[in-house]
């Protein structure tokens, strides 16, 4: 048998193992899920615990069908906390990384703007939620502020770690071979930085959906967290537990495609697209060439 036929069986075998592997996780997960919900189901119905204060999980699919299908009323507050959040993502993210990488470019900068970084992520977010709703007003303003506000460290701390992460054996490749410092900024550390910049982004996506519920919470007209609030004041437990599970699930789906985004733009870490890229690039080089 040749080297390529052992090499060929070899990936196959991997891939099978992969795959069974995967199968297999999902089964768990799927037979975890529903023991958990029968216990939760038969503790409802035997007694020992208040439908009132945890309502049923069947009560709380019906209540999932009701305001998705029946009455339909979800998806305005839906498309409006979404609004919010992401808007509040991008302004956060923009801010924290323009600053991070203005205080790797200048030390002086970065001493100045330590103690008030440290001022700002020792502050709770969810005490600045009335104060913002006094400055910015009862609309869309004040619930974008406070979701940049909760998006601005992670992508700013994860942006200086791995600008200033970059190995200094790369930077006196770069200075041999006649890098400009705007080389070595674009072609060096941001490729190096992508990763942890990316890991920031991440985690800002994630907590984008609390700080835009936080600031629902305490004043708004439309919105999950105002629709929540009606639900839980008037005791409708079922309704209110399929808009914290909508809340999860979506921000769970914007955390999955950043991991999809993150794949395909750090392709260089994924053996796999990195060959594909390669074998791409080599067959655009034969054309030019004429080979």
């Amino acid at each position: 048998m040749s080297n390529d036929q052992e090499a060929s069986i070899s990936n196959i075998e991997l891939n099978a193992q992969y795959t069974g592997s995967l199968g297999g996780a999902v089964i768990r997960h799927t037979l975890i899920f529903f023991v958990v919900m029968f216990i939760w189901e038969m503790a409802n119905r035997t007694g020992f615990s208040n439908p009132l204060l945890l309502p049923r999980p069947t009560d709380i699919a019906a209540s999932i069908w009701k305001i998705y299908v029946t009455q339909g009323n979800v998806w305005y507050h839906l498309w409006v906390t979404f609004q919010e959040a992401m808007l509040g993502c991008l302004i956060g993210s923009v801010i924290g990384i323009a600053l991070a990488v203005a205080a790797v470019l200048s030390d002086s900068f970065r001493q100045f703007l330590k103690p008030y970084i440290i001022i700002v992520e020792a502050t709770p977010r969810i005490a600045l939620g009335p104060i913002f709703v006094t400055w910015f007003g009862f609309g869309m303003s004040s619930k974008v502020a406070l979701a940049a506000l909760v998006c601005f460290f992670a992508p700013f701390v994860n942006t200086i770690t791995g600008l200033l992460g970059v190995q200094e054996e790369s930077y006196e490749l770069f200075r041999s071979l006649g890098a400009t410092r705007r080389q070595v900024f674009w072609r060096l550390m941001i490729p190096t930085a992508l990763p942890t910049m990316n890991a920031g982004l991440k985690l800002a996506v994630g907590s984008a959906f609390g700080g835009a519920l936080v600031a629902e919470f305490i004043s708004a007209q439309a919105g999950m967290g105002i629709l929540m609030a009606r639900y839980t004041m008037s005791l409708n437990m079922p309704s209110a537990f399929a808009g914290l599970l909508s809340i999860t699930l979506y921000g769970f789906l914007l955390f999955r495609t950043m991991e999809v985004i993150d794949k395909r733009v750090l392709y260089w870490l994924d053996d796999d697209l990195m060959a594909k890229k390669s074998a791409k690039r080599e067959i655009k080089y034969r054309q030019e060439l004429g080979l």
